[in-house]
C-alpha cells in the first residue's frame, strides 16, 4: 500500500481530468467528481452514478442533480506501491468512470483495456 496525502490525491485526480482529450472534456455534462475514502461494502476504485449521455432525453432529463463520479482513495492506494502507481490507477479509474458517463459498458471497457 502506498499512501498519498489527501491534497496530493486530489492533485492526481485533477491531473487525470486535465489529461482528458478536449473533445471529450467538452462533452462531459452535469457531472460532479467526488473523492471518498472507500466504497461501502466493496473494493471499488470508482463509481459512476447518474444517467449516461446515451440515455438522456429532453423530456426525461430535466431538473436533475448532477451525475457523480466517486473515486475511492484508500482502495486505490491499497493496490499501489508507489506514487506513480497511484497516478496510473487514478487516471485509469477517471477514464473508466467518464466512459460510463458516455454510455460505455464494463464489458466494452474490458475489450478496450480500461477495466
Amino acid at each position: 500500500m502506498f499512501i498519498v496525502t489527501d491534497e496530493r490525491f486530489e492533485e492526481l485526480v485533477s491531473e487525470a481530468l486535465d489529461g482528458v482529450p478536449p473533445q471529450l472534456a467538452e462533452a462531459i455534462d452535469n457531472v460532479a467528481i467526488i473523492v471518498e475514502r472507500e466504497a461501502n461494502g466493496g473494493s471499488l476504485f470508482g463509481l459512476y452514478e447518474g444517467v449516461p449521455l446515451t440515455k438522456r432525453g429532453f423530456l426525461s432529463y430535466n431538473g436533475v442533480l448532477p451525475d457523480r463520479i466517486t473515486l475511492y482513495q484508500t482502495t486505490i492506494c491499497s493496490r499501489c506501491f508507489s506514487e506513480e502507481d497511484v497516478k496510473v490507477q487514478v487516471r485509469k479509474t477517471v477514464i473508466h468512470e467518464i466512459a460510463h458517463h458516455f454510455g460505455i459498458s464494463d464489458p466494452r471497457l474490458v475489450e478496450l483495456g480500461w477495466a
